[in-house]
Parts: C-alpha cells; structure tokens; sequence
C-alpha cells in the first residue's frame, strides 16, 4: 500500500466515484469518514459498510486526527469543510489523484472516450468477474451484477471510467487503455476546442504503460492522432473492417440486439450476442474483449457474461411499462449518444410512438453544440424539452441559450418538437396524449429521471383505473 495516510476524510462521499473509492480505502485498512449535502442511498450504504457519514457539511464533520482529505469533483472552493482543511492545514486531493494512487497499486485498466465509458467499463467487469478473475471496479453508474457503481475485489485488477474533464484522467497510469472515440464535448473547460481535447486524450495515451495495451476505435481520426503519443502495444477495433485488429463481423440484428461474430485479426472467435440494443454497444462490447483478452479472461467467459448483460442504470433502462406505455430512462446527454440511443430505440420499439424529453445538460455544452443536438432527433416522433440543467456554467453564458433556441432549431428540421419549461407541464401533456403503444423515453445527464418515474406512477394508477 502506497498511503502512508490511515485517516481519510471523503468530502461529497455519496458520489458515484468518491463513494468507490471510500469503500476500496476502507478495505485497505484505511479509518474513512465522510460527508455530504445530502442523505441517500448511497450515504446509507456507506454507513452500513463502517464507513461514518455526517449530513449536512460543516467544518466540525473532519476528525481532528484526519491525515488526507478527498474532495469529489463537484466541490466548490467555498466548501465550508475544503476551507477548514485547508486552515489547518490538512493535505487536500482530488478524487481522480486518489483513484489515480489506487491503480499504480494494481494492474490498471482505464476506460476513457467522449461516450460510451460507462458501458464498456461495466462490460469489462461483468466479464472478468464471470472469468473468476476478481477485479476491484469504480464506474459511473450502478451496475447490476456489481451490487453498485463498485465493487472491491480479491484480485489484482482495476477497471475504472477514465474522465476527460478537467484533464481527470491525466492522474491514471493504467496497464490497459481504452479510447472509444474523442468528440468535441466539455467545451465549458476545453477552450480550445477539438484540437486540445485531441491533446489532452494523446496525453492519457502516453500514460499508458510502456508493456501494456492500447485498445482504440479504429477509422475515428481524432483517435488516430491521439494515440501516435502511446509507447506501449495499440490494438485497434471496428465493425465489419478486416484491417482492424479486433472486429465484429456477420451483425445479425433482431429488435436492435444484436449478434455478430467477433474477429481477433483473421481468427474467427465465433457468435456474441448481447442484451441491450445498438450498434454502438456492438463496439462498446469488442472493445470490452480486447481489454479482457489482455487480462486472461477466456472467451467463453465473455460469451456467457455479454449475453447476460443488461446495461448500466440509466443506459437505455427499460423502467416499467403500464397502461399500454413503455417507459425508457436513458442518460444520452452529448449528440452524437442521442442519436446512437433513439437510432438503437427505434430498432427496439419499431413502429411504435415515441415521446423523447430531452433534458439539455450545461448551457455552454447547448450552446456549442446547438446544430448537432437538433439534428440528433430523427428517430423521435415527438420531443419535449424542459429548461436546460444548470450545472458549473456562468450566469453570463445562463443567458446565452436557452432550451427554446434549441426547440427553434429542431422545428426547421421539420421535427414535432416543443419547449415546455417544467416538468410538470411535460407531464401534463404526456397526459393528455399517452396512448396504447406509445412509449416515453427520457433522456439527460441532469435530474429528467425524476420525470421518468413519476410518468410511471400515473400511468400504473391510469392502468388501476381502467381495470376498476
């Protein structure tokens, strides 16, 4: 063990990140305490492990013995607790250095790109845990077979989602990298647009160690340019192109699930199937068995889990279906994920009616990325658009953009398309026109999963109703 710190305090512990790592510090024999604004299920859980959790925030929350503090990604500098380690003087890090120390412990596996980490962070670790091999895991959303977004494992491997905001992943020395594909995205921070998010992923590909594998979407051109930094193997991955290292060829498709025969080079491994719908998954899961072909696992293990493999919470999450409506949550908040999410929906759904209320997540990311959101929708047909979720942006670029410039945009692509500030008023003309057959999906990194399931409850007492 590398910490010579035995007194951790985590501040904002409910995340899905600093709550993995809290649970991997305690055990390692680490004395861990924690804080945050609110209760939840996840303080709770932590609580139920050992792990001491004190809600609200407050400068007497950290032990007067405390040796290191962690702070998530979403505390502000006028924390009250940040600014009472800081007075007495008690080491402050981030949650990605700490997860960045975690991993120089074991051999690393690292998930990054501009979509699809959590995905094909949760396929590599429902496979090596189906091929006995025990990983230590930390994801970005709760995961089935995991019991959570992590799990702290007996063996020597550790599969993390590698962010690029804020440079996170730059802390990470993995063993084994992917890169799924890099897109303008993040732009509150990467000022410089395309090219210096080009930069920051070549970066993490150079920290890839030099006797380890780099495992890369091959024909994207921005990986392309990344990955010319890496020193270590690169390994490169595709549909149904033969020049990539690893691809998937023979897709057969069957309501958006799909089988396909994976291809190590010219070697035929035999048939996949998976159970979430999309093309894009079909990547997602060959970069997946590249990274645990690395790892030792065997095929047939993969097999078996991928077939298995019902997604990350909020990644296409098929909640419940009532009077007739299926309702779908789905955490697709960047372009080009929209498109791939309602291209997978319509396969899935058919012919079948679908309301999607998008909920934009940042202004700068809406404001940006204006054009490539309204013609994201295609597949919709009709979208409802609440205010934009106002997280880490200025008040000056609040005023920039709004969700009814978005709606405006979407409506001369011919789309059905309206700007319905609140929930409420969504749910209210969700009311009046769900019908037998349709299906709502919900889409957003923000709280539009609140929408979802309270569209669920009055469907289920709309369906009560009826039979009564």
């Amino acid at each position: 063990m590398t910490f010579r710190e035995t007194r951790i305090h985590v501040i904002g512990i409910g995340g899905i990140g600093t709550s993995g790592i809290a649970r991997m510090l305690l055990a390692d024999g680490k004395i861990v305490t924690g804080s945050d604004q609110v209760d939840s299920p996840v303080t709770r859980t932590l609580q139920a492990a050992g792990i001491p959790v004190r809600i609200p925030q407050s400068p007497g929350n950290i032990p007067g013995d405390a040796e290191l503090v962690v702070i998530s990604a979403a505390i502000k500098d006028d924390n009250p607790e940040l600014l009472e380690a800081r007075r007495r003087g008690i080491p402050v890090q981030k949650y990605a250095q700490v997860l960045g120390r975690l991993m120089n412990e074991r051999r690393g596996i690292a998930v990054a790109g501009t979509h699809g980490k959590t995905t094909t962070t949760a396929m590599i670790a429902v496979c090596l845990r189906k091929a006995g091999l025990d990983p230590s895991v930390v994801v970005g959303a709760a995961v089935g077979p995991l019991g959570g977004s992590s799990v702290v494992g007996a063996g020597d491997l550790f599969v993390v989602e590698a962010c690029e905001y804020d440079r996170s992943f730059h802390n990470l020395r993995p063993h084994c990298a992917v890169i799924n594909n890099v897109e303008e995205d993040h732009l509150d921070y990467y000022h410089g647009g395309i090219g210096e998010i080009v930069e920051s992923f070549a970066q993490f590909a150079s920290q890839v160690r030099p006797e380890g594998l780099l495992v890369a979407k091959h024909g994207d051109k921005n990986v392309s340019r990344a990955i010319k930094k890496a020193s270590c193997k690169v390994e490169t991955f595709a549909l149904s192109r033969p020049a990539a290292d690893w691809s998937a060829r023979a897709l057969r498709p069957r309501r958006g699930l799909y089988r396909f025969n994976a291809f190590h080079g010219r070697e035929d491994l035999g048939s996949f199937e998976l159970a979430i719908p999309g093309r894009h998954n079909v990547l997602n899961s060959l970069a997946a068995i590249a990274c645990c072909h690395w790892a030792g696992a065997g095929f047939d293990a993969m097999r078996d889990a991928l077939r298995e493999f019902r997604g990350a919470d909020r990644r296409f999450d098929i909640l419940g279906e009532a009077a007739g409506v299926t309702v779908v949550d789905d955490y697709a908040h960047h372009p080009t994920k929209v498109r791939e999410s309602l291209r997978a929906a319509r396969q899935f759904f058919k012919s079948r009616r679908m309301f999607v209320v998008f909920q934009p997540h940042q202004h700068s990311r809406t404001r940006f990325l204006l054009a490539d959101f309204a013609a994201a929708f295609g597949d919709a047909d009709v979208v409802l658009v609440p205010d934009i979720f106002f997280v880490r942006d200025s008040e000056a670029e609040r005023q920039q953009v709004s969700s009814a410039d978005l709606v405006r945009a979407m409506k001369t692509l011919g789309n059905e398309c309206y700007y319905l500030p609140t929930f409420p008023e969504i749910e209210q003309h969700l009311r009046d026109r769900l019908t037998d057959g349709d299906v709502v999906i919900t889409m957003g990194a923000g709280d539009v999963y609140k929408l979802a399931q309270n569209v669920l409850k009055f469907l289920e007492l709309r369906q009560v109703t009826a039979t009564t």
